[in-house]
C-alpha cells in the first residue's frame, strides 16, 4: 500500500518536488457547507465554501476568479477565437468571436513561474496559456498575461472538454464528440450534415452556414479524421505553449485522459451515448506517441444501485501516432476501412458482419482486409464493438486516481440508454452485445475501479448515485434530482491522503444551479462546496495539493445563462465564463 501511495505522488512532482508527509499516512479535510441557492440573487452568484479545515486547522477560503472570457490580459484577449493564420474569426454579428466555453484549466509550473493552460470547448477551439503571479504569504493568484497556442499543424482544435495534468507537468487535453466520417463521406448535400460540425470550417476561412456553401466546399477544408484525439500542451521556459495530438491513443469522444504513476498507463473516458472505456499503455514512460490500446468489456455481476461488473480488456493493437497521421494525410475514408450492411429488425447481420450499436447507430460492420490498424485508431469505438468490447455506456465523464487504494473513479453522468436494459424497446441495445443491464437513473453516479499491479482495472462498481426527485413547486421547482444529492456528475478529482473526492456537476434539469461536492469516501457523506449561476456548468474541478506552499481546487464556471435560463440574462457581461479557484488552502502535500 505504501508503494502505491508513493507512486501516486509522482503526478504532482512538477508542482511539489517532494513526497508527502502525514501522521500515520492519513490526513483530513472538511469544507464548510454551501446551501442550495434559493433566491434569485443566490442563483446568479458563484458561491463557495468560506472555510476549510485541513488536519484540524481551519482556514478562510472562497472562490477567486482569475479571469473571465473576453478579458484583456497584457496584449491578448482571453478566449478570442483565431483562424489557421492567427487572425480573429468574425461572427455573424460582425464582431470577433470570443468563447464563453472555458473548460479544463491546468495549473502548472515552469522555470519558477506559474501558468494556467485553458482550453475552450468550441468549434473551432482555442487554448490560452495564462501566466500568474502568486502572493507568497497569502497564496493569492493573479493573472498577468495570456497568449494563444497554435494548432494549425494539426488542422486546428475540435471541442476540447475535460483534462488532466501529466506526471511530467504538461496539460493533457481532449477532443470530444468526434465528427462522423461516414456521414461526411456519404452526404450529397451540405444540409444532410449535422450543423454541429459546420462551424469548424471557419478555421479555414470557409463559412459552411452561409448561403451558397456546398458539400464539396466543406469537404475541401474539413477532414473528420483530423479530430477526436487526446492532446498535450507543454509550456517552455519563456511561457510559450506548444500542442500535439496523440493519434496513437485512438479516436473517439474523448472526455479526458488520465496518466497513472507508471507514466505509461492512460485511462480515457468516452462521452456520448453507447460509448466505451479505454486504456492505453505507452511503449516508453512519459511519451504518449506510441503504444497498445485496449477497450473494456463489462461482465455484469449485479444490477443493483447502478450496477457492478468484472472488467476484462480487449486488445485493439499497437501502433504509433506517425502511422496514424500517415493514414489521415493519405485521405483515408470510412469506406476504405469498413464494409457495411443493413441490420434486420431482430438485430441480426449478414454472415461475416458484426452487429454494432456503438455511436448510437445500429449497423453491421466488417473490417476490410489489412485495415485493422486504421479501424483501431480512426474508428476506435466501432472497432471496439466489432472486437467484442462494451460500447453501451452513457455520458462517461471524469476520471481520477486514488493512489492510497490503487483505485480509479469514473463519473457516469447519466445511467441510461444502452446501460438501461433494452430501454425504449431495445433502441440502444442489440442481442449479441447487451452487456450492461441496469435500471435507468438520469441523475447519474460515480463508479470505483480496482486496479491490479499493472494498473489494469479488474472491476467496476457504482459507489454513489443521484436520487431522482421531481420538485413540483417552491424554490427548487423543476429540479429532477434530489437537491442534496448528485445531479449528473462530471469532473472529479481525488484529494491525496484524505480519502475524499471532489465532484463537479454538468446538469440541466437535475439541478437548476450546478454544484461542486466534497465526498468523504469512508462515510459517503456529500458536502456542497460551490454553486454556480443559472445556465452554467462546473468544469475543470481539479485538486493541486502544493503550489509553492498552498493548495488549490481549480474551478471554471462555463457559459453562464448559456445552457438554460437564457431568459434570465440581464447583461452580456453576466454571460462571460469564469476561470478561477477555490482556496487558497494550506498545502496538502510537502
Amino acid at each position: 500500500m505504501m508503494r502505491q501511495f508513493l507512486l501516486a505522488t509522482t503526478a504532482f512532482v512538477a508542482l511539489c518536488g517532494s513526497q508527502p508527509a502525514f501522521a500515520n499516512g492519513v490526513g483530513s479535510i472538511a469544507f464548510s457547507p454551501v446551501s442550495a441557492p434559493v433566491t434569485d440573487k443566490e442563483k446568479r452568484e458563484v458561491r463557495a465554501s468560506s472555510e476549510v479545515t485541513v488536519d484540524g486547522k481551519t482556514s478562510t477560503i472562497g472562490f477567486t476568479p482569475l479571469v473571465r472570457s473576453g478579458d484583456k490580459i497584457g496584449d491578448n484577449t482571453f478566449g478570442l477565437v483565431l483562424d489557421e493564420t492567427g487572425k480573429p474569426i468574425v461572427g455573424a454579428d460582425g464582431a470577433p468571436m470570443v468563447s464563453n466555453d472555458i473548460d479544463f484549466s491546468s495549473l502548472l509550473q515552469q522555470n519558477g513561474k506559474i501558468y494556467v493552460v485553458s482550453h475552450f470547448e468550441t468549434r473551432p477551439a482555442m487554448v490560452y496559456v495564462t501566466e500568474l503571479a502568486k502572493d507568497g504569504e497569502t497564496g493569492e493568484l493573479k493573472a498577468i498575461s495570456t497568449s494563444p497556442v497554435d494548432f494549425a499543424d494539426f488542422g486546428g482544435l475540435w471541442v476540447p472538454c475535460a483534462g488532466s495534468l501529466t506526471p511530467w507537468g504538461t496539460h493533457l487535453g481532449s477532443e470530444e464528440y468526434e465528427p462522423d466520417a461516414n456521414a461526411v463521406e456519404t452526404a450529397t448535400e451540405l444540409s444532410q450534415l449535422d450543423d454541429y460540425m459546420k462551424p469548424m470550417a471557419l478555421y479555414f476561412g470557409y463559412d459552411a452556414m452561409a448561403a451558397g456553401a456546398t458539400i464539396d466546399g466543406f469537404r475541401k477544408v474539413f477532414n473528420p479524421y483530423r479530430y477526436g484525439y487526446i492532446t498535450e500542451i507543454s509550456v517552455d521556459d519563456a511561457g510559450k505553449g506548444t500542442g500535439v495530438k496523440h493519434y496513437a491513443m485512438g479516436r473517439f469522444s474523448h472526455e479526458l485522459g488520465y496518466v497513472l504513476p507508471d507514466e505509461k498507463t492512460v485511462y480515457m473516458s468516452d462521452d456520448g451515448s453507447n460509448v466505451g472505456l479505454y486504456r492505453f499503455v505507452a511503449d516508453v514512460a512519459g511519451k504518449l506517441d506510441s503504444g497498445r490500446l485496449y477497450a473494456a468489456k463489462w461482465e455484469q455481476t449485479s444490477a443493483e444501485n447502478g450496477g457492478e461488473a468484472n472488467i476484462s480488456w480487449i486488445d485493439l493493437g499497437a501502433g504509433s501516432s506517425d502511422d496514424v497521421k500517415a493514414l489521415i494525410d493519405k485521405g483515408t475514408k470510412f469506406s476504405d476501412i469498413f464494409d457495411s450492411a443493413k441490420m434486420d429488425d431482430k438485430g441480426q447481420c449478414p454472415e461475416g458482419f458484426t452487429a454494432s450499436a456503438a455511436n448510437d447507430v445500429k449497423e453491421c460492420l466488417k473490417v476490410k482486409d489489412g485495415m485493422d490498424f486504421a479501424a483501431s485508431r480512426l474508428e476506435t469505438r466501432r472497432y471496439a464493438a466489432v472486437k467484442g468490447a462494451t460500447t453501451e455506456i452513457r455520458k462517461e465523464e471524469g476520471i481520477t486516481y486514488d493512489g492510497d487504494h490503487n483505485r480509479l473513479y469514473v463519473a457516469i453522468s447519466e445511467i441510461s440508454n444502452g446501460m438501461d436494459d433494452m430501454a425504449k424497446d431495445g433502441k440502444y441495445d442489440i442481442p449479441s452485445a447487451n452487456h450492461i443491464k441496469v435500471a435507468e437513473n438520469k441523475c447519474g453516479g460515480v463508479y470505483a475501479l480496482d486496479l491490479d499491479e499493472n494498473f489494469a482495472a479488474t472491476n467496476m462498481k457504482a459507489i454513489v448515485t443521484g436520487k431522482p426527485h421531481k420538485y413540483e413547486d417552491g424554490p427548487f421547482a423543476g429540479n429532477t434530482c434530489d437537491i442534496d444529492g448528485l445531479a449528473n456528475p462530471d469532473n472529479i478529482s481525488y484529494v491525496p491522503a484524505r480519502n475524499t473526492l471532489i465532484i463537479g456537476e454538468d446538469t440541466g434539469s437535475g439541478h437548476q444551479n450546478d454544484a461542486v461536492w466534497s465526498m468523504d469516501l469512508a462515510t459517503k457523506e456529500l458536502t456542497r462546496i460551490e454553486t454556480t449561476p443559472y445556465g452554467s456548468e462546473t468544469t475543470s474541478v481539479y485538486v493541486y495539493p502544493n503550489v509553492g506552499g498552498h493548495a488549490y481546487i481549480m474551478s471554471v464556471v462555463q457559459h453562464p445563462y448559456g445552457e438554460s435560463d437564457e431568459d434570465k440574462l440581464r447583461s452580456p457581461a453576466d454571460a462571460k465564463a469564469y476561470m478561477g479557484y477555490i482556496g487558497p488552502m494550506p498545502a496538502l502535500m510537502n
